[in-house]
């Protein structure tokens, strides 16, 4: 695949029960197709009368209707010649063609075209399963099949990858976990449908450019997985129910229409919603359908039903590991995948039987998907080593590539060799090959051709240990390639001139709106990567000024403006495929909103509580009360738990990541009057931690990843580091010894490292920064005239307002790499900014951009943006899209 298309990958687990599609660009960014708005896509088809095959969450919709058109598990039929589906049978091989039909549409949508992809399979299915897979990939559209094996080089097509194998890939290459050559891991794949125990040995670097994990053992459960839990926990909710509401529960569990076939629906995904509650939280409520009470589940009853079930788990686990020839102490890794392992319970079982820590993430079902893309790695040529004496042609060192953003969907690390290998030598040069020279006495062609085998062993073990030294101390956030500002497109703003303008811009896609002579907000979807107009839609509501449209997955949404703190102002949200109006809300003007996945947390001031919504349809999902000090108020401050692949990622003008929902967690802390600080999960309004007497309402508050930094805004102030996962007392990170200094401006600017800035007597000509790091030193530095501070990676942007707005960027030991740079900065990555030459402007007239790479300092002049409103800009790492005086207009400003 060439130009545009060069280095797209698509990776893909196709499970029984769910699919997992992960998407990665051209600079190693990666990211979990949302399919129907989720990065889980049920691996369901519903047939219509017509023949027409529905899938993923629409067929499970539909099902409701006709469970007879319905099959959930269509991998677990692989062996059937055919499934039937209402009137009409069905090859096995057109059902997952479905399935990978829909993840094709959904990538298209994204990128413009259908990327290079690996499809990972089971690594018990033989080949006639795999003929039945490649079949599926030819009737979906997909490019022919063409499996990796350690024999030869993989023709091209689509990739087929053994599931074990993308997620030892994963386990080594992302998470950067040792397994030397010859060393084994299990993998221990838990899904919704069925569980899969494998061990792999690391055969090293294959010759054909790929890490050789083989699979030793492989062993499972075809019966055994989340679904076979969510049975049993149903059983106990009935259970609790009891004969008070015998008549209703056997309606639920022997729906006899489909008014009880959609309320049995319902109940399983209660239930379901609560297993995974669970998972976070002690306690769960299901509601059950036509019940008027709420069920309460606890960790116990997934506990109690769970352990008979998981026993036979940990069991096969055992089996798989001694049928390889090894006992678990000599494993170097047990890596969990798949949805059903983020139970609490699975690893305790495995650690206190096995004896072997396991890893798990909190998304456990995205690892082999991504470890797929490992199939197809990254290439960036690097510069031949300079070699003295003959000129012999070294052996080339490994290729290797740039990660995307620490955190995230983690960087996919393009190794080809494994550490430490060398290649096979070929053969040996032939009489004219230049340099050679003949061997005085006693030698022979046999002697030359021994020397020059000698000679390639050791320039090739060379070779090696240079591309693994260039990998160790390669460039984290690579520079982007920037280039001179090509338009894109240019999207109309209506006919006559709009008052306002806004645009949003997430991953592949741009939002432009302005207002309508009906008060009404019109909104343009528009493919940020070719400039195609997607959808141009109308909002329901009305507003008399709007303030602006926030991108979120799947959706975007528009918030109005509101003159006062107590004026209402309505928000909408708008599915992000269609541009249809989901729902809306009146908040008031002080009002704040969070977004994480499905769910909108609403700062509720006048309620004096925050409120979960769901973004699907608006509804209340949670409440949870504000803390109240002694005298009843309820004032509170919340801020959302930053992330590594956030922070790695486009930030706005004052440094607020566009995109926060990405990488672990989906949390916030909530400062309360009382002075005590909450962490709360986003998607259950659960209290996962609290802490009495931590900060006032007005001082510094900053959680990121594991980390809560609170500096008191007052004299002589201490920057103290709680742990979020845990009840122990905070660590002093830095105390100012000095009644004079006050805190500014505290973020999160490395891996436990936080950095402020001091000014004493609010002299800001003697302003500092401080950069303090838990065990080790803390280290400052004067930074005049400094207002602000955002974390760059291992870098750190500082920006001065007056007299001119100027911009300087620290590394970790705050030497200079770009000094007073005239402008504004914004962030693209973690390694590259973009720079406007002067602040931006409501008004529309020219501003001349630059991008820098941080890493070194070196900026590139990008060229002017003509007439355009500055303030109302939006950018990603290739794009930038801003409103016009009567128009928008997209500028590209990459060259890949």
């Amino acid at each position: 695949m060439a130009g545009q298309h060069e280095g797209f990958a698509l990776g893909v687990d196709l499970g029984t029960s769910n699919t997992v599609a992960v998407l990665r660009w051209p600079d190693g960014r990666t990211r979990a197709l949302l399919m129907d708005g989720q990065p889980l896509s049920p691996s369901a088809v519903y047939a219509d009368p017509d023949g027409t095959l529905h899938t993923g969450w629409d067929a499970r919709r539909l099902a409701q209707a006709d469970p007879a058109r319905f099959e959930a598990n269509p991998k677990r039929r692989v062996d059937e010649p055919t499934v039937r589906l209402g009137d009409r049978a069905y090859p096995p091989a057109d059902l997952l063609a479905a399935v990978l039909a829909a993840v094709a549409r959904t990538a298209v949508g994204a990128v413009g075209f259908l990327p290079s992809a690996v499809v990972t399979y089971p690594a018990a299915w033989d080949a006639t399963r795999r003929q039945v897979l490649a079949d599926a990939l030819l009737r979906a559209g997909w490019p022919q099949a063409a499996e990796h094996t350690l024999a030869g080089p993989t023709p091209p097509g689509t990739r087929l990858l053994r599931e074990p194998v993308a997620a030892a890939r994963y386990y080594t290459q992302v998470l950067h976990r040792p397994v030397p050559v010859g060393g084994a891991i299990a993998v221990f794949d838990f899904g919704g449908g069925t569980l899969d125990v494998a061990v792999l040995r690391n055969e090293g670097a294959d010759p054909w450019g790929d890490s050789g994990f083989s699979v030793v053992a492989d062993g499972g459960l075809p019966d055994l997985g989340g679904l076979d839990l969510d049975a049993a926990l149903v059983r106990r909710v009935g259970e609790l129910v009891g004969e008070r509401h015998a008549a209703q529960w056997a309606r639920l569990t022997r729906p006899a229409d489909p008014a009880q076939r959609r309320d049995q629906v319902r109940l399983w995904d209660e239930v379901r919603g609560a297993k995974e509650t669970l998972s976070r939280s002690a306690v769960a409520p299901v509601a059950v359908p036509g019940v008027a009470e709420t069920i309460q589940l606890t960790r116990a009853d997934v506990e109690g039903v769970a352990t008979p079930l998981l026993r036979r788990a940990v069991q096969r686990a055992r089996e798989v590991i001694a049928a390889a020839g090894l006992s678990p102490e000599q494993l170097d890794g047990l890596f969990l995948v798949g949805g059903s392992s983020r139970i609490p319970l699975v690893a305790r079982m495995l650690h206190a039987e096995l004896g072997i820590a396991p890893t798990v993430l909190d998304q456990p079902e995205l690892p082999v998907a991504e470890g797929a893309l490992t199939d197809l790695p990254l290439r960036k040529p690097l510069p031949a080593p300079a070699y003295a004496g003959p000129q012999l042609a070294p052996p080339a060192p490994a290729p290797v590539s740039p990660p995307a953003p620490a955190g995230a969907l983690a960087p996919v690390v393009p190794s080809q060799r494994w550490p430490g290998s060398a290649p096979p030598v070929g053969p040996p040069p032939g009489p004219g090959l230049a340099g050679a020279t003949p061997t005085p006495t006693g030698g022979g062609p046999r002697w030359r051709r021994a020397r020059w085998v000698v000679l390639g062993a050791v320039l090739a073990l060379v070779g090696v240990a240079t591309a693994a030294t260039l990998y160790l101390t390669r460039d984290r956030y690579p520079d982007l390639a920037f280039d001179s500002l090509r338009e894109l497109s240019r999207p109309s703003a209506g006919a006559e001139r709009p008052v306002g303008v806004w645009t949003a811009v997430l991953d592949d896609r741009a939002y432009l709106a302005f207002p309508l002579p009906d008060d009404r907000l019109e909104v343009v979807a528009v493919d940020a990567v070719s400039g195609d107009e997607l959808w141009r839609r109308p909002t329901d509501v009305r507003a008399d000024d709007w303030e602006a449209i926030i991108a979120v997955p799947g959706a975007v949404a528009v918030l109005a403006d509101a003159p006062g703190d107590s004026t209402l102002r309505p928000l909408a949200v708008l599915d992000g495929r269609t541009g249809k109006q989901r729902w809306q809300r009146d908040l008031r003007g002080d009002d704040e909103v969070y977004v994480a996945d499905d769910t909108a947390v609403l700062v509720d001031r006048a309620g004096e509580q925050l409120v979960g919504l769901r973004l699907s349809n608006g509804s209340t999902r949670w409440t949870e009360p504000n803390p109240r000090d002694q005298y009843a108020g309820a004032r509170t401050v919340v801020r959302p738990v930053g992330s590594d692949a956030a922070a790695g990622g486009p930030a706005f003008l004052d440094g607020r990541p566009r995109d926060p929902w990405t990488g672990k967690g989906r949390r916030l802390v909530q400062v309360g009057a009382d002075r005590s600080v909450r962490l709360l999960d986003m998607a259950s309004g659960r209290v996962l931690r609290q802490w009495g007497s931590v900060a006032d309402l007005d001082d510094l508050v900053v959680a990121h990843e594991d980390r809560l930094y609170v500096a008191a805004n007052e004299g002589g102030y201490q920057l103290l580091a709680y742990d979020l996962g845990s009840d122990a007392e905070p660590v002093v990170l830095h105390r100012s010894g000095n009644d004079d200094y006050r805190p500014k401006e505290l973020v999160a600017c490395g891996a436990r490292r936080a950095c402020l800035l001091q000014v004493p007597n609010n002299d800001v000509a003697r302003t500092e920064v401080v950069a303090a790091t838990e065990g080790e030193r803390m280290i400052h530095w004067s930074a005049p005239g400094v207002t602000g501070l955002l974390p760059l990676g291992e870098q750190l942007l500082a920006q001065r307002e007056s007299p001119e707005p100027t911009v300087t960027v620290f590394d970790a030991a705050g030497k200079p790499l770009l000094r007073d740079r005239g402008g504004v900065a914004v962030r693209l990555d973690a390694g590259n900014l973009l720079v406007f030459a002067k602040a931006p402007s409501v008004v529309a007239d020219n501003r001349v951009l630059a991008g820098v790479w941080a890493e070194s300092g070196k900026v590139d002049e990008l060229g002017e943006l003509q007439d355009v409103r500055s303030s109302s800009c939006s950018w990603n790492t290739h794009v930038i899209a801003c409103g016009g005086e009567k128009d928008f207009v997209l500028y590209r400003f990459t060259d890949d």
